[in-house]
């Protein structure tokens, strides 16, 4: 019964951005504002007493939450996965959340200049052995919140992937494993439950990605 209803969720999550696209369209058609400004709060982390470790629902939602604010025009994301709770669905951390919202709407919505973004992946430079990342909104620099960079996954064609060594060089991640000989994928915060301690300078926190578009769960079974 977990299982059906952890696939249920996967295959809901995967047409979640199609779905949030859509409501935005609808309500700025009912109000007839077509350029009304949306501030969405991305998906914390969450294990949850039941949790799947074959689930990936978080990581399909953040995606498609992070797609709808990258092509609909005047949407504008914060991203909370470092704040959440391992069995709490509303994190008690109230204050980042107000103040990421904040500055989304001090920036986009009131003309303020301020850069209101944490890390945003950008590209990747693939070598023999590592994978060095490029971020935009560095906002001066690149930092691990807690010292120590957690939350990086790599894997080869194969597509297993095992945790990685990881290396801050001036606005670059480099990230790397022993086990992962010839590197082809990376994925940062990518999962329900799981460390996310890349920021940069301006204390803002990375945005979860995957480089790889593998599928993550079968299709939804109607019942």
């Amino acid at each position: 019964m977990i299982e059906r209803v952890e696939v249920l969720k996967d295959g809901a999550a995967a047409i979640y951005g199609e779905l949030l696209s859509g409501m935005i369209t609808d309500w700025r058609g009912y109000f007839n504002v077509q350029k009304l400004p949306f501030l969405i709060v991305q998906l914390p982390n969450h294990k949850g007493k039941r949790g799947n470790p074959t689930s990936w629902w978080i990581p399909l939602l953040r995606e498609g939450q992070a797609k709808v604010a990258k092509t609909v025009p005047d949407v504008f994301m914060a991203v909370t996965a470092d704040i959440g709770m391992e069995y709490n669905w509303h994190p008690t951390n109230k204050r980042d959340v107000g103040r990421r919202l904040a500055l989304k709407a001090l920036e986009h919505v009131y003309g303020r200049k301020l850069d209101s973004s944490g890390p945003v992946y950008q590209r990747m430079e693939k070598s023999d052995k590592s994978i060095r990342l490029h971020f935009t909104h560095v906002g001066g620099g690149l930092v691990a919140k807690d010292g120590e960079l957690k939350g990086f996954y790599i894997a080869g064609s194969d597509g297993n992937f095992v945790p990685a060594k990881t290396t801050i060089e001036d606005s670059t991640v480099v990230v790397s494993s022993s086990k992962v000989s010839l590197p082809v994928n990376v994925r940062y915060g990518w999962g329900n439950w799981t460390p996310c301690d890349l920021y940069n300078k301006a204390n803002l926190p990375a945005e979860p990605f995957r480089t790889d578009s593998f599928p993550m769960r079968p299709p939804v079974r109607r019942y």
